[in-house]
């Protein structure tokens, strides 16, 4: 492997899709696959561990969506490129996950073809979007309108996560090392933020948002 080659991390939760574009990247001259993981923790301990240019990630992970990680991991490996590969096609997909700072975004459904010329693409610290993907739109939100979700911070924005699947005010604290009270002051600012009135509205927003899963 020469310093040209394109380090490549994978990550899906399932085995089966992994290995499909392990053996699709495989062929492809000056891309190397170092690693899978299947899960956003597994991403961050890789990154953190390896040298890697380029994590191809899904946004259906167990434990913490590939829009929660995004920002985790623009901030533990500022270095590598992150490209979402999703069957997410539409808005608020793509602008949500491309304003938290992944560098391209690319359909589940797309060519073989397109998925590398996307790796080299955002490799060179460039930005891509598939075609399937609704492109004019996702650029429009990215370079001007806002999401609902935008004028969280990071903080809210994991508070807000964690609600809406389903966790206690207590566990959360327990997770993220804050006092209930602090816990309690962030979950006040999200709801006044996103215009809700309860917990059952904001896992609304967050799966409108593509957070969580229905």
């Amino acid at each position: 492997m020469n310093r040209e080659t394109i380090r490549v991390l994978l990550a899906d939760d399932h085995a089966v899709v992994r290995a499909g574009f392990r053996r699709l990247l495989e062929t492809a001259e000056g891309i190397a696959v170092v690693a899978e993981a299947e899960s956003g923790v597994s991403v961050l301990e890789h990154c953190s561990d390896l040298r890697i240019d380029v994590a191809v990630v899904d946004l259906s992970m167990p434990g913490m969506t590939g829009l929660e990680l995004i920002p985790h991991l623009r901030r533990v490996a500022a270095e590598t490129q992150i490209l979402v590969l999703s069957v997410h096609e539409s808005e608020p997909f793509p602008s949500t996950a491309l304003r938290r700072g992944a560098a391209g975004y690319l359909s589940k459904r797309c060519a073989p073809e397109e998925l590398i010329t996307a790796i080299r693409q955002v490799a060179r610290g460039e930005r891509f979007i598939g075609r399937d993907v609704a492109t004019e739109l996702a650029l429009d939100r990215v370079n001007g309108q806002k999401t609902q979700l935008d004028g969280l911070t990071p903080r809210e924005f994991q508070v807000f996560a964690l609600l809406a699947r389903g966790m206690s005010v207590n566990d959360i604290a327990k997770k993220i090392f804050l006092s209930p009270k602090t816990v309690h002051v962030y979950r006040r600012n999200v709801l006044h933020k996103l215009n809700a009135k309860s917990t059952a509205d904001l896992v609304r927003i967050a799966i409108r948002n593509g957070v969580v899963e229905a």
